[in-house]
């Protein structure tokens, strides 16, 4: 059986944030115990990037599967030449994983730092995100300093990665 095409768009689509929302309410509830505090925290933040987003300056990506959202990345560029491009809002439905959606959204983010001329790429993670702290690694992100925070409404050991990209 033929799986369906992936289509990764850029920009805001109808009910986009919602769904990045939803992925991440229901990932981080049922994997992490998050709780409503997390997924209200991704809509309203995402909210805002979007009501500010620049093209050219910014990116958001989802990737879909026959018209549905099934992972999204966002690359908030704001400030990129002092501080690096802030790579958010990564994540693959559980469905979705293991089709590749996580790396092409990666290599499209990097892809778009690298045509800007970015010299860094960042993000915040946490310890024991097996799937995506591989994909961080495998495209040459390092972790440079952790700490124990509750940025996500709950405790966890959180990851600051780097990407020298100049």
């Amino acid at each position: 059986m033929d799986m369906a095409p992936i289509e990764i768009v850029e920009g805001y689509i109808p009910g986009s944030i919602g769904r990045v929302a939803e992925l991440h309410g229901r990932y981080y509830t049922c994997n992490w115990g998050f709780s409503s505090f997390f997924e209200g925290k991704v809509a309203t933040e995402l909210a805002e990037f979007i009501r500010r987003y620049e093209s050219g300056r910014d990116g958001f990506w989802t990737a879909s599967i026959n018209g549905v959202i099934e992972g999204s990345i966002t690359l908030d560029g704001l400030h990129a030449e002092s501080e690096g491009a802030n790579l958010r809002w990564f994540i693959v439905s559980e469905n979705s994983q293991g089709q590749g959606i996580g790396s092409q959204l990666i290599e499209t983010a990097l892809g778009f730092c690298r045509s800007r001329g970015c010299k860094r790429a960042f993000l915040w993670s946490f310890e024991g995100l097996g799937a995506a702290c591989h994909l961080y690694h495998k495209y040459g992100f390092k972790v440079v300093k952790q700490h124990p925070g509750s940025t996500w409404g709950t405790e966890v050991n959180e990851q600051f990665y780097e990407l020298r990209l100049g």
